[in-house]
């Protein structure tokens, strides 16, 4: 395009580090040292990993639609949000068909797993490494559109394809069980 620019690569990834890396490897480490406590007491870390994640979500909402600058017509929306759903919707088809082909070695319930983890992109990974990146540029807000309607798009298609995948696992799963079944000796 004729343009160049220079990255702080040493920053981005030091950021990164200790913003995603560390706090995992000390997660970690203390886990291993208070795990018969966490067994004993079961604190309830979906419902407060949930609300951490809505936390997230809301206040991301919050920046980016609060931005005088986003500059971001509804005709545009609709086109993000229907590129975002092709493009979930192309990943999972892919993941299927790699996952489901003749000589592969997956289950039923791996392919389930495949289609739904593969394709699966979190708000609490992607905007703090969307933050450090993109520190500083006045248009953070609209690159974080896409990532905000992913997210959401993924519940909502994951939510849709959830009684059709489970009845062609079952129905696979049940073949599966008849083609291994021995077969009754004949009486003569």
């Amino acid at each position: 395009l004729g343009s160049s620019s220079s990255v702080p690569f040493t920053s981005i990834f030091s950021q990164l580090f200790m913003t995603v890396v560390v706090p995992l490897i000390i997660g970690q480490i203390v886990r291993r040292y208070i795990k018969d406590w966490l067994e004993r007491k079961k604190p309830p870390f979906g419902t407060i990993s949930s609300c951490v994640l809505l936390m997230i979500i809301y206040t991301t909402f919050c920046d980016t639609f609060a931005n005088p600058n986003i500059d971001l017509d509804k005709f545009s929306l609709i086109i993000i949000v229907f590129i975002i759903f092709s493009v979930q919707m192309s990943f999972m088809f892919l993941t299927f068909l790699f996952s489901t082909r003749n000589d592969s070695t997956f289950t039923p319930a791996d392919t389930v797993a495949i289609v739904f983890c593969s394709t699966h992109k979190s708000l609490t990974l992607g905007i703090p490494m969307l933050k450090i990146v993109f520190a500083g540029y006045e248009h953070l807000s609209l690159i974080s559109v896409p990532l905000l309607i992913y997210h959401p798009a993924q519940i909502l298609l994951g939510s849709l394809l959830v009684p059709t995948i489970k009845s062609w696992m079952v129905s696979r799963q049940k073949a599966l069980k008849l083609t291994r079944q021995p077969k009754a000796p004949v009486k003569v």
